[in-house]
Protein backbone atom coordinates (compact mmCIF):
# COMPACT_ATOMS: atom_id res chain seq x y z
CA UNK A 1 0.00 0.00 0.00
CA UNK A 2 1.03 3.65 -0.50
CA UNK A 3 2.04 6.00 1.95
CA UNK A 4 -1.14 8.15 1.08
CA UNK A 5 -2.93 5.34 2.54
CA UNK A 6 -1.59 5.14 6.00
CA UNK A 7 -1.33 9.25 5.82
CA UNK A 8 -5.17 9.29 5.92
CA UNK A 9 -5.30 6.66 9.05
CA UNK A 10 -4.20 6.45 12.58
CA UNK A 11 -1.78 3.67 13.81
CA UNK A 12 -4.61 2.44 16.12
CA UNK A 13 -7.04 2.32 13.59
CA UNK A 14 -4.95 -0.05 11.62
CA UNK A 15 -4.01 -2.04 14.49
CA UNK A 16 -7.30 -2.39 15.57
CA UNK A 17 -8.95 -3.48 11.87
CA UNK A 18 -5.74 -6.09 11.73
CA UNK A 19 -5.78 -7.72 15.41
CA UNK A 20 -8.97 -7.05 16.62
CA UNK A 21 -11.09 -7.43 13.37
CA UNK A 22 -9.34 -10.43 12.26
CA UNK A 23 -9.56 -12.02 15.27
CA UNK A 24 -12.96 -11.31 15.57
CA UNK A 25 -13.85 -13.53 12.40
CA UNK A 26 -10.95 -16.12 13.40
CA UNK A 27 -13.35 -16.68 16.20
CA UNK A 28 -16.24 -16.88 14.33
CA UNK A 29 -15.20 -18.81 11.62
CA UNK A 30 -13.55 -21.67 14.41
CA UNK A 31 -16.66 -21.89 16.45
CA UNK A 32 -19.50 -22.06 14.00
CA UNK A 33 -17.87 -24.38 11.26
CA UNK A 34 -18.42 -27.15 13.37
CA UNK A 35 -22.04 -26.21 14.27
CA UNK A 36 -22.96 -25.65 10.86
CA UNK A 37 -22.38 -29.06 10.00
CA UNK A 38 -23.85 -30.46 12.77
CA UNK A 39 -26.85 -28.54 12.54
CA UNK A 40 -27.23 -28.67 8.79
CA UNK A 41 -26.99 -32.57 8.51
CA UNK A 42 -29.45 -32.49 11.72
CA UNK A 43 -32.27 -30.84 9.61
CA UNK A 44 -31.91 -32.99 6.31
CA UNK A 45 -32.17 -36.27 8.53
CA UNK A 46 -34.92 -35.10 10.90
CA UNK A 47 -36.65 -33.71 7.87
CA UNK A 48 -36.50 -36.71 6.01
CA UNK A 49 -37.90 -38.64 9.09
CA UNK A 50 -41.15 -35.87 8.69
CA UNK A 51 -41.53 -36.54 5.30
CA UNK A 52 -41.51 -40.29 5.69
CA UNK A 53 -44.02 -39.90 8.50
CA UNK A 54 -46.72 -37.38 7.01
CA UNK A 55 -45.25 -35.26 4.81
CA UNK A 56 -48.36 -32.95 5.09
CA UNK A 57 -47.23 -32.32 8.53
CA UNK A 58 -43.89 -31.75 7.30
CA UNK A 59 -44.62 -29.29 4.61
CA UNK A 60 -46.42 -27.52 7.92
CA UNK A 61 -43.64 -27.32 9.46
CA UNK A 62 -41.39 -26.41 6.60
CA UNK A 63 -43.30 -23.17 6.33
CA UNK A 64 -41.22 -22.10 9.57
CA UNK A 65 -38.32 -21.86 7.35
CA UNK A 66 -39.23 -18.63 5.62
CA UNK A 67 -40.80 -17.25 8.06
CA UNK A 68 -37.70 -17.66 10.32
CA UNK A 69 -35.55 -16.01 7.65
CA UNK A 70 -37.30 -13.05 6.87
CA UNK A 71 -36.94 -12.21 10.43
CA UNK A 72 -33.36 -13.17 10.35
CA UNK A 73 -32.93 -10.75 7.64
CA UNK A 74 -34.81 -7.70 9.14
CA UNK A 75 -32.25 -8.29 12.65
CA UNK A 76 -28.98 -9.06 11.33
CA UNK A 77 -29.01 -5.48 9.09
CA UNK A 78 -29.59 -3.80 12.38
CA UNK A 79 -27.03 -5.97 14.39
CA UNK A 80 -24.31 -5.33 11.76
CA UNK A 81 -24.89 -1.99 11.83
CA UNK A 82 -24.24 -2.16 15.81
CA UNK A 83 -21.83 -4.23 15.53
CA UNK A 84 -19.69 -2.45 12.81
CA UNK A 85 -20.22 0.66 14.76
CA UNK A 86 -18.92 -0.73 17.95
CA UNK A 87 -15.51 -2.06 15.94
CA UNK A 88 -15.30 1.38 14.70
CA UNK A 89 -15.58 3.22 18.27
CA UNK A 90 -13.28 0.39 19.39
CA UNK A 91 -10.38 1.47 17.00
CA UNK A 92 -10.85 4.78 17.94
CA UNK A 93 -10.34 3.72 21.76
CA UNK A 94 -7.22 1.95 20.58
CA UNK A 95 -5.72 5.18 18.68
CA UNK A 96 -6.33 7.17 21.63
CA UNK A 97 -4.48 4.86 23.53
CA UNK A 98 -1.64 4.26 21.15
CA UNK A 99 -1.26 8.29 21.07
CA UNK A 100 -1.20 8.41 25.14
CA UNK A 101 1.20 5.74 25.36
CA UNK A 102 3.54 7.44 22.85
CA UNK A 103 3.61 10.72 23.96
CA UNK A 104 3.26 10.02 27.75
CA UNK A 105 5.93 12.18 28.20
CA UNK A 106 3.91 15.39 26.39
CA UNK A 107 1.00 14.41 27.89
CA UNK A 108 2.86 14.36 31.92
CA UNK A 109 5.08 17.41 30.51
CA UNK A 110 1.99 19.51 29.87
CA UNK A 111 -0.20 18.09 33.11
CA UNK A 112 -2.77 16.60 30.28
CA UNK A 113 -3.85 13.52 31.96
CA UNK A 114 -7.03 14.26 33.48
CA UNK A 115 -8.01 15.52 29.55
CA UNK A 116 -6.45 12.11 28.57
CA UNK A 117 -8.55 10.29 30.99
CA UNK A 118 -11.43 12.48 30.14
CA UNK A 119 -11.01 12.10 25.96
CA UNK A 120 -10.60 8.24 26.86
CA UNK A 121 -13.60 7.93 28.82
CA UNK A 122 -16.22 9.72 26.24
CA UNK A 123 -14.81 7.34 23.22
CA UNK A 124 -15.22 4.58 25.37
CA UNK A 125 -18.83 5.83 26.60
CA UNK A 126 -19.76 5.61 22.91
CA UNK A 127 -18.16 2.49 22.61
CA UNK A 128 -20.46 0.90 25.17
CA UNK A 129 -23.64 2.52 23.74
CA UNK A 130 -23.13 0.82 20.52
CA UNK A 131 -22.14 -2.32 21.95
CA UNK A 132 -25.47 -2.45 24.25
CA UNK A 133 -27.48 -1.25 21.09
CA UNK A 134 -25.71 -4.65 18.74
CA UNK A 135 -26.58 -6.78 21.55
CA UNK A 136 -30.07 -5.30 22.31
CA UNK A 137 -30.85 -6.87 18.95
CA UNK A 138 -28.37 -9.83 18.77
CA UNK A 139 -30.13 -11.10 22.22
CA UNK A 140 -33.74 -10.46 20.17
CA UNK A 141 -32.85 -13.37 18.06
CA UNK A 142 -33.22 -16.01 20.47
CA UNK A 143 -36.85 -15.17 21.94
CA UNK A 144 -38.50 -14.46 18.74
CA UNK A 145 -37.26 -17.80 17.24
CA UNK A 146 -38.53 -19.39 20.20
CA UNK A 147 -41.58 -17.67 19.72
CA UNK A 148 -41.95 -18.75 15.78
CA UNK A 149 -41.15 -22.54 16.81
CA UNK A 150 -44.13 -22.25 19.62
CA UNK A 151 -46.28 -21.39 16.85
CA UNK A 152 -44.85 -23.71 14.69
CA UNK A 153 -46.03 -26.33 17.06
CA UNK A 154 -48.83 -25.12 18.04
CA UNK A 155 -49.68 -24.83 14.20
CA UNK A 156 -48.57 -29.04 13.83
CA UNK A 157 -50.60 -29.92 16.69
CA UNK A 158 -53.83 -28.14 15.61
CA UNK A 159 -53.64 -30.10 11.90
CA UNK A 160 -52.07 -33.22 13.52
CA UNK A 161 -55.50 -33.14 15.74
CA UNK A 162 -57.37 -32.38 13.03
CA UNK A 163 -56.22 -34.92 10.79
CA UNK A 164 -56.64 -37.59 13.76
CA UNK A 165 -60.11 -36.74 14.33
CA UNK A 166 -60.91 -37.12 10.33
CA UNK A 167 -58.70 -40.47 10.20
CA UNK A 168 -56.34 -39.35 8.05
CA UNK A 169 -53.41 -40.06 10.43
CA UNK A 170 -53.39 -42.13 13.86
CA UNK A 171 -52.73 -40.33 17.57
CA UNK A 172 -49.32 -42.16 17.43
CA UNK A 173 -48.56 -40.94 14.01
CA UNK A 174 -49.18 -37.39 14.99
CA UNK A 175 -47.28 -37.63 18.75
CA UNK A 176 -44.47 -39.16 16.86
CA UNK A 177 -44.85 -36.24 14.17
CA UNK A 178 -44.71 -33.58 16.97
CA UNK A 179 -41.46 -35.03 18.74
CA UNK A 180 -39.44 -34.91 15.24
CA UNK A 181 -41.07 -31.51 15.11
CA UNK A 182 -39.31 -30.34 18.16
CA UNK A 183 -35.95 -31.76 17.10
CA UNK A 184 -36.11 -30.02 13.49
CA UNK A 185 -36.77 -26.44 15.08
CA UNK A 186 -34.01 -27.26 17.70
CA UNK A 187 -30.97 -27.14 15.33
CA UNK A 188 -32.70 -24.08 13.06
CA UNK A 189 -32.57 -22.08 16.83
CA UNK A 190 -29.09 -23.15 16.38
CA UNK A 191 -28.61 -21.72 12.85
CA UNK A 192 -30.53 -18.86 13.86
CA UNK A 193 -27.92 -17.92 16.63
CA UNK A 194 -24.70 -18.80 14.58
CA UNK A 195 -26.39 -16.61 11.98
CA UNK A 196 -26.56 -13.78 14.57
CA UNK A 197 -22.85 -14.34 15.36
CA UNK A 198 -22.04 -14.56 11.75
CA UNK A 199 -23.20 -10.80 11.66
CA UNK A 200 -20.64 -9.26 14.09
CA UNK A 201 -17.79 -11.17 12.31
CA UNK A 202 -19.46 -9.80 9.12
CA UNK A 203 -18.77 -6.00 10.69
CA UNK A 204 -14.79 -7.10 11.38
CA UNK A 205 -14.84 -8.86 8.02
CA UNK A 206 -15.74 -5.66 6.19
CA UNK A 207 -13.45 -3.49 8.03
CA UNK A 208 -10.31 -6.05 7.18
CA UNK A 209 -11.39 -6.46 3.49
CA UNK A 210 -11.47 -2.45 2.53
CA UNK A 211 -7.97 -2.75 3.47
CA UNK A 212 -7.06 -6.02 1.65
CA UNK A 213 -9.55 -4.73 -0.99
CA UNK A 214 -7.71 -1.26 -1.34
CA UNK A 215 -5.92 -1.03 -4.86
CA UNK A 216 -2.05 0.29 -4.14
CA UNK A 217 -1.58 3.98 -5.35
CA UNK A 218 1.86 2.94 -6.31
CA UNK A 219 2.03 0.62 -8.96
CA UNK A 220 4.59 -1.22 -10.83
CA UNK A 221 4.48 -0.89 -14.79
CA UNK A 222 3.76 -4.24 -16.19
CA UNK A 223 6.66 -3.76 -18.56
CA UNK A 224 9.31 -1.95 -15.75
CA UNK A 225 13.24 -2.62 -16.75
CA UNK A 226 15.72 -3.40 -13.51
CA UNK A 227 18.17 -0.61 -12.35
CA UNK A 228 21.12 -2.91 -11.19
CA UNK A 229 23.17 0.07 -11.27
CA UNK A 230 23.01 4.12 -11.96
CA UNK A 231 25.44 6.68 -12.74
CA UNK A 232 23.36 8.90 -11.22
CA UNK A 233 21.90 11.79 -13.40
CA UNK A 234 18.33 12.62 -11.77
CA UNK A 235 15.71 15.19 -13.84
CA UNK A 236 12.67 17.02 -12.92
CA UNK A 237 10.64 17.66 -15.71
CA UNK A 238 7.82 20.17 -15.09
CA UNK A 239 6.45 18.03 -12.11
CA UNK A 240 3.58 19.01 -10.73
CA UNK A 241 1.84 17.17 -7.76
CA UNK A 242 -0.76 17.22 -4.69
CA UNK A 243 -1.65 15.51 -1.48
CA UNK A 244 -4.71 16.85 -1.52
CA UNK A 245 -6.97 17.71 -5.21
CA UNK A 246 -6.50 21.27 -5.19
CA UNK A 247 -3.97 22.41 -3.24
CA UNK A 248 -0.60 22.29 -5.00
CA UNK A 249 2.55 21.04 -2.99
CA UNK A 250 4.58 21.24 -6.11
CA UNK A 251 4.34 23.64 -9.36
CA UNK A 252 5.82 22.90 -12.04
CA UNK A 253 9.47 22.05 -10.63
CA UNK A 254 12.35 21.41 -12.91
CA UNK A 255 15.85 20.35 -12.16
CA UNK A 256 18.77 18.72 -13.33
CA UNK A 257 21.31 16.77 -11.22
CA UNK A 258 24.34 15.50 -13.21
CA UNK A 259 26.38 12.36 -11.63
CA UNK A 260 28.25 13.08 -8.43
CA UNK A 261 26.34 16.39 -7.77
CA UNK A 262 25.11 17.45 -4.74
CA UNK A 263 22.20 19.18 -4.51
CA UNK A 264 20.92 21.00 -1.48
CA UNK A 265 17.23 22.49 -1.23
CA UNK A 266 16.79 25.18 1.65
CA UNK A 267 13.21 26.56 2.14
CA UNK A 268 10.54 27.30 4.88
CA UNK A 269 8.20 25.11 6.53
CA UNK A 270 5.95 23.41 3.72
CA UNK A 271 8.00 24.82 1.14
CA UNK A 272 8.01 21.45 -1.09
CA UNK A 273 11.47 20.29 -0.31
CA UNK A 274 10.69 16.76 1.44
CA UNK A 275 7.90 16.36 -1.18
CA UNK A 276 10.63 16.39 -4.10
CA UNK A 277 12.26 13.67 -1.97
CA UNK A 278 9.31 11.99 -1.12
CA UNK A 279 8.62 11.99 -5.42
CA UNK A 280 12.13 10.77 -6.10
CA UNK A 281 11.67 7.94 -3.51
CA UNK A 282 8.75 7.40 -5.97
CA UNK A 283 6.60 7.04 -1.99
CA UNK A 284 3.94 9.14 -3.85
CA UNK A 285 3.36 9.51 -7.97
CA UNK A 286 3.72 12.65 -9.44
CA UNK A 287 0.31 14.52 -10.74
CA UNK A 288 1.93 15.16 -14.32
CA UNK A 289 5.26 15.87 -15.23
CA UNK A 290 8.15 13.25 -15.70
CA UNK A 291 11.34 12.41 -12.89
CA UNK A 292 14.13 10.43 -14.63
CA UNK A 293 17.06 8.34 -13.16
CA UNK A 294 19.69 7.48 -16.02
CA UNK A 295 16.78 8.76 -18.56
CA UNK A 296 14.58 6.38 -17.76
CA UNK A 297 11.18 7.34 -16.24
CA UNK A 298 11.36 6.11 -12.41
CA UNK A 299 7.27 5.25 -14.03
CA UNK A 300 9.63 2.22 -15.81
CA UNK A 301 11.35 1.35 -13.05
CA UNK A 302 11.14 -2.07 -10.63
CA UNK A 303 9.84 -0.63 -7.49
CA UNK A 304 12.78 -2.54 -5.31
CA UNK A 305 15.40 -1.82 -8.00
CA UNK A 306 14.57 2.00 -7.37
CA UNK A 307 14.58 1.97 -3.92
CA UNK A 308 17.32 0.15 -3.51
CA UNK A 309 19.52 2.67 -5.72
CA UNK A 310 18.66 5.28 -3.24
CA UNK A 311 20.31 5.86 0.15
CA UNK A 312 17.57 7.91 2.55
CA UNK A 313 18.16 9.12 5.46
CA UNK A 314 14.29 10.45 6.43
CA UNK A 315 13.88 12.97 8.91
CA UNK A 316 12.21 10.86 11.63
CA UNK A 317 14.34 8.62 12.21
CA UNK A 318 12.75 4.89 13.00
CA UNK A 319 14.74 2.62 14.64
CA UNK A 320 13.07 -1.42 15.79
CA UNK A 321 13.47 -3.07 19.22
CA UNK A 322 16.55 -4.98 18.28
CA UNK A 323 19.97 -5.11 18.69
CA UNK A 324 22.42 -2.08 17.25
CA UNK A 325 23.74 -4.47 15.13
CA UNK A 326 20.33 -5.40 13.50
CA UNK A 327 19.37 -1.76 13.14
CA UNK A 328 22.32 -0.76 10.88
CA UNK A 329 21.75 -4.27 8.92
CA UNK A 330 18.46 -3.32 7.89
CA UNK A 331 20.01 -0.97 5.39
CA UNK A 332 21.86 -4.79 3.54
CA UNK A 333 20.62 -7.77 5.04
CA UNK A 334 23.16 -9.89 4.01
CA UNK A 335 25.84 -7.56 5.38
CA UNK A 336 28.61 -9.41 7.79
CA UNK A 337 29.34 -8.02 11.04
CA UNK A 338 32.55 -6.60 9.45
CA UNK A 339 30.41 -4.66 7.14
CA UNK A 340 28.07 -3.50 9.66
CA UNK A 341 30.84 -1.83 12.10
CA UNK A 342 32.59 -0.31 8.61
CA UNK A 343 29.51 1.47 8.37
CA UNK A 344 29.28 2.38 11.93
CA UNK A 345 32.72 3.59 11.87
CA UNK A 346 32.75 5.88 8.55
CA UNK A 347 29.06 7.45 9.83
CA UNK A 348 31.02 8.17 12.87
CA UNK A 349 28.65 6.17 15.07
CA UNK A 350 30.93 3.50 16.28
CA UNK A 351 32.43 5.04 19.08
CA UNK A 352 29.03 5.89 20.91
CA UNK A 353 28.29 2.23 20.25
CA UNK A 354 30.82 0.81 22.14
CA UNK A 355 29.78 2.48 24.89
CA UNK A 356 26.61 1.16 25.19
CA UNK A 357 26.29 -1.60 28.17
CA UNK A 358 26.19 -4.15 25.44
CA UNK A 359 27.68 -2.47 22.09
CA UNK A 360 26.66 -3.49 19.07
CA UNK A 361 24.57 -6.43 20.81
CA UNK A 362 22.81 -3.75 22.84
CA UNK A 363 18.97 -4.12 22.50
CA UNK A 364 17.10 -0.77 21.86
CA UNK A 365 13.89 0.33 23.47
CA UNK A 366 11.13 1.05 21.23
CA UNK A 367 12.15 3.40 18.18
CA UNK A 368 15.03 3.74 20.45
CA UNK A 369 13.74 5.52 23.29
CA UNK A 370 17.13 4.84 25.25
CA UNK A 371 19.05 6.57 22.81
CA UNK A 372 19.71 10.22 22.05
CA UNK A 373 18.62 12.26 19.39
CA UNK A 374 21.59 12.18 17.61
CA UNK A 375 22.63 8.58 18.30
CA UNK A 376 19.88 7.73 16.46
CA UNK A 377 20.59 10.10 13.71
CA UNK A 378 23.81 8.50 13.52
CA UNK A 379 22.48 4.43 13.08
CA UNK A 380 19.91 6.05 10.76
CA UNK A 381 23.37 7.45 8.71
CA UNK A 382 24.93 3.99 9.41
CA UNK A 383 22.63 2.25 7.56
CA UNK A 384 22.14 4.23 4.92
CA UNK A 385 26.31 3.71 4.48
CA UNK A 386 25.71 0.00 4.63
CA UNK A 387 23.07 0.28 1.96
CA UNK A 388 26.16 1.48 -0.49
CA UNK A 389 23.53 3.47 -3.20
CA UNK A 390 23.99 5.34 -6.24
CA UNK A 391 21.79 8.13 -4.50
CA UNK A 392 21.96 9.79 -1.63
CA UNK A 393 18.84 11.35 -0.42
CA UNK A 394 19.42 13.38 3.36
CA UNK A 395 16.17 14.97 4.79
CA UNK A 396 17.16 17.13 7.62
CA UNK A 397 19.92 14.51 8.71
CA UNK A 398 21.67 17.07 10.85
CA UNK A 399 18.57 18.60 12.34
CA UNK A 400 18.14 17.19 15.46
CA UNK A 401 21.42 17.00 16.69
CA UNK A 402 24.10 19.23 18.99
CA UNK A 403 26.59 21.17 16.84
CA UNK A 404 29.90 18.55 18.18
CA UNK A 405 27.68 16.01 16.49
CA UNK A 406 26.57 17.77 12.99
CA UNK A 407 30.64 17.91 12.77
CA UNK A 408 30.99 14.10 12.77
CA UNK A 409 28.33 14.04 10.56
CA UNK A 410 29.55 16.36 8.19
CA UNK A 411 32.59 14.86 8.10
CA UNK A 412 30.89 11.52 7.34
CA UNK A 413 28.55 12.56 4.92
CA UNK A 414 31.37 14.49 2.64
CA UNK A 415 33.33 10.79 2.63
CA UNK A 416 30.11 9.59 1.75
CA UNK A 417 28.68 11.54 -0.75
CA UNK A 418 32.02 11.36 -2.54
CA UNK A 419 30.82 10.60 -6.48
CA UNK A 420 27.20 9.64 -5.50
CA UNK A 421 24.59 12.13 -6.30
CA UNK A 422 23.21 13.58 -3.65
CA UNK A 423 19.80 15.62 -2.28
CA UNK A 424 20.46 17.59 1.17
CA UNK A 425 17.79 19.57 2.89
CA UNK A 426 18.66 20.93 6.01
CA UNK A 427 17.78 24.08 8.08
CA UNK A 428 21.46 25.09 9.08
CA UNK A 429 22.65 26.61 6.23
CA UNK A 430 26.45 26.07 6.58
CA UNK A 431 25.80 22.32 5.63
CA UNK A 432 25.12 23.19 2.30
CA UNK A 433 27.38 25.74 1.53
CA UNK A 434 29.70 23.40 -0.44
CA UNK A 435 26.81 22.17 -2.75
CA UNK A 436 27.36 22.17 -6.53
CA UNK A 437 23.71 23.58 -6.81
CA UNK A 438 21.56 25.18 -4.18
CA UNK A 439 17.34 25.25 -5.02
CA UNK A 440 15.21 27.96 -2.68
CA UNK A 441 11.79 26.73 -2.84
CA UNK A 442 8.92 28.20 -1.81
CA UNK A 443 5.39 27.46 -1.70
CA UNK A 444 6.13 24.90 -3.86
CA UNK A 445 8.19 26.92 -6.34
CA UNK A 446 12.11 26.86 -6.98
CA UNK A 447 12.31 30.57 -6.92
CA UNK A 448 15.92 30.75 -6.57
CA UNK A 449 19.13 28.09 -7.97
CA UNK A 450 22.54 28.48 -8.11
CA UNK A 451 25.66 27.94 -6.27
CA UNK A 452 26.37 29.79 -2.64
CA UNK A 453 28.39 32.20 -4.16
CA UNK A 454 25.72 33.06 -7.05
CA UNK A 455 22.81 33.11 -4.50
CA UNK A 456 24.90 35.56 -1.95
CA UNK A 457 25.44 38.09 -4.65
CA UNK A 458 22.19 38.22 -6.35
CA UNK A 459 20.55 38.97 -2.48
CA UNK A 460 17.50 37.55 -2.58
CA UNK A 461 15.53 35.31 -0.47
CA UNK A 462 18.48 32.90 0.39
CA UNK A 463 20.80 35.79 1.24
CA UNK A 464 18.40 37.00 3.73
CA UNK A 465 17.94 33.65 5.26
CA UNK A 466 21.66 33.23 5.24
CA UNK A 467 22.47 36.83 7.05
CA UNK A 468 19.44 36.11 9.65
CA UNK A 469 21.27 32.48 10.78
CA UNK A 470 24.95 34.15 10.17
CA UNK A 471 24.38 37.62 11.61
CA UNK A 472 21.29 37.73 13.94
CA UNK A 473 19.68 40.13 11.10
CA UNK A 474 15.73 40.19 10.99
CA UNK A 475 14.41 37.90 7.61
CA UNK A 476 13.21 39.73 4.60
CA UNK A 477 9.62 37.42 4.98
CA UNK A 478 8.09 35.91 8.09
CA UNK A 479 9.12 32.58 7.30
CA UNK A 480 11.43 32.20 10.02
CA UNK A 481 11.36 28.62 10.68
CA UNK A 482 13.81 26.38 8.38
CA UNK A 483 12.86 22.72 8.17
CA UNK A 484 10.90 19.76 5.92
CA UNK A 485 8.26 20.28 4.16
Amino acid sequence: LSLRFFDGRTHGELMSRLSNDVDLVNQTLSNTVTQLTSSGLSILMVATMMLLINWHLALVTMTLIPLMVTLLRVVAKRTRQGFRRQQEHLATLNGIIEETVTGIRVVKAYVREEAEIERFAGTNRRLRRAGVSAQVFSGAVGPMMNMVNNIGLATVAGVGGWMALNGMATVGTIASFINYARRFTWPLNQLAQLYNQIQSSLAGAERVFEIMDEVPEIQEAPDAVPLPDTKGEVVFDDVCFSYEPGVPALKHVSLHAEPGQTIALVGPTGAGKTTIVNLLTRFYDIDSGRITIDGIDIRRIKIADLRKQLGIVLQDTFLFSTTVMENIRYGRLDATDEEVIAAAKLANADEFIRHLPEGYQTVLSENGSNLSQGQRQLLAISRAVLADPGILVLDEATSSVDTRTERHIQEAMLRLMEGRTSFVIAHRLSTVRQADCILVIDHGEIVERGTHEELMQARGFYYDLFMSQFRGLPLRVEDLVMGGA
